[in-house]
């Protein structure tokens, strides 16, 4: 039985792969897609405990899915994946993003699984 199902949306192969890789073997089911518009089609046609978003990717980026995520889809928890150590300088307005966690792109296992962990318990 699965622990959860997660999309993972992110533009960066290595990251989908290494989310793929970490998560699957701890009892998460793993999806992907290479940008915020695949994402949103596959949300169309399952549902997810869980989005794994990038913040920066080319066409739609990480803000535009996840607010797109919350208006349809409001029972689905997004994270925020990002390759910044500062939010500051991407984000402007508080109001912009509302994320149940964020996983910096150096993460290792133990931290990407403990925080994804946490998401999911939170109800």
């Amino acid at each position: 039985m699965s622990k959860g199902k997660i999309l993972v949306i992110d533009d960066e192969e290595i990251i989908r792969t290494s989310c793929l890789r970490i998560l699957s073997p701890e009892g998460y089911e793993i999806k992907t897609a290479g940008n915020g518009q695949d994402g949103l089609k596959m949300l169309e046609e399952e549902t997810f405990d869980l989005v794994l978003v990038d913040l920066k990717m080319p066409g739609m980026d990480g803000i535009e899915v996840q607010k797109e995520i919350r208006s349809r889809w409001p029972e689905t928890k997004v994270s925020i994946i990002t390759g910044y150590q500062s939010f500051d300088s991407e984000i402007n307005d508080a109001d912009k993003l509302i994320a149940a966690g964020f996983i910096e792109k150096s993460f290792t296992p133990d931290i990407l699984v403990a925080t994804v962990e946490k998401i999911l318990e939170e109800k």
